[in-house]
């Protein structure tokens, strides 16, 4: 994958970080599957990735900031480090997987998303995206022991045990069924040393997709301290052509005052988000049989800041995609989206 874009900063975070108003980027990533099947019942996987990022100028946010909180082996390396110019290469998965007659057991860096939500997973407790990403496209694997029971044909239980550091470990569980037209699940552990209980729900509205999901959190010494999540949306295919979908987000963990914001946690990657309200409208149009395009507005409703994506997709050959985008962040000074820059981007998928 190739990324390069174009940014534009708003004069005056310019100026807080000595850095130019328009900047050039580009962002190279190359990622290898392999995968080696040991029995019939037994599976090594392994993602490895090579990354490159160049910036014409000091960047605010970067390819080093990127979260792995859930991961305690080191498997990442920088051999290139330079003002403008960095390379990193990593190893994304690497787990051992073993099936048995009740079900499934996986050990090592493996891929761990729950959740139903299209725009928000508060659910996914482990390293969900953050929304206005465009340059990365996969969750980052996490360092854990899971294990999958199946209890009938559409009810299974997940454990999970992810160890940690210099804080206490990370474990939860998530139970999942179906009844009538719905998947349920319900979910709970301890997480970032916080005792997490949440659930998700996926099905029909009428005609449309119905998604919903939440959790409450709260610091285990101090229940007080509780904070409650949760997302709401639907969608629709309207033609065979064109899709829809709106998206309600309240994230308690959020600051109302933008005076208030943790700005610092939000450039980590520890947060996705700064306030509390948010709604999510997109939609996409196949406009040919090899040419998409998508729009989406995300909202703040409580500093009224806003963002508005919009791509255009072709795909040229069954290895090759490619993509134009753009993002333009709107918002009074120190509002959430305010801290963005605008971007136009040019990305070429190619699979081999």
């Amino acid at each position: 994958m190739d990324v390069p874009t174009v940014q534009r900063l708003n004069e005056k975070l310019t100026s807080m970080y000595s850095a130019d108003q328009t900047q050039f980027s580009n962002v190279t990533r190359v990622r290898l599957r392999p995968s080696v099947n040991i029995t019939e019942d037994a599976q090594i996987s392994i993602e490895y990735e090579i990354a490159s990022l160049y910036h014409s100028s000091s960047s605010i946010f970067s390819l080093q900031n990127e979260s792995l909180r859930g991961q305690v082996v080191q498997m990442r390396w920088n051999p290139v480090s330079e003002q403008k110019y960095s390379v990193i290469h990593f190893i994304d998965r690497l787990y051992y997987r073993q099936s048995f007659s009740f079900g499934d057991i996986s050990i090592g860096r493996q891929r761990i998303a729950w959740g139903s939500g299209r725009i928000w997973n508060p659910t996914d407790l482990f390293n969900p995206l953050n929304p206005t990403s465009f340059a990365k496209v996969e969750k980052d694997g996490v360092d854990a022991l899971t294990t999958k029971l199946r209890i009938g044909d559409f009810t299974d239980l997940t454990l999970v045990f992810n160890p940690q550091k210099e804080k206490q470990s990370n474990a939860g569980f998530r139970f999942r069924t179906n009844y009538s037209e719905y998947d349920l699940s319900l979910l709970g552990g301890r997480f970032d040393e916080r005792l997490i209980l949440g659930g998700d729900i996926a099905g029909n509205f009428f005609n449309a997709g119905l998604r919903g999901e939440g959790i409450m959190s709260a610091q285990q010494d101090n229940l007080k301290s509780s904070f409650a999540k949760f997302i709401v949306g639907l969608d629709y295919q309207f033609t065979s052509a064109l899709y829809g979908l709106i998206e309600y987000h309240f994230n308690g963990e959020g600051k109302i005052d933008k005076l208030m914001y943790d700005v610092p946690r939000l450039a980590k990657g520890e947060i996705l988000n700064l306030n509390r309200s948010y709604l999510a409208v997109t939609g996409s149009l196949l406009v040919h049989p090899l040419v998409t395009t998508s729009l989406m507005m995300t909202a703040n409703l409580n500093d009224n800041s806003q963002f508005v994506a919009g791509t255009i997709s072709y795909a040229a050959t069954d290895e090759l995609a490619l993509v134009c985008g753009g993002q333009v962040f709107m918002g009074n000074t120190y509002s959430e989206y305010w801290y963005y820059p605008n971007s136009f981007y040019i990305k070429a998928d190619i699979y081999f």
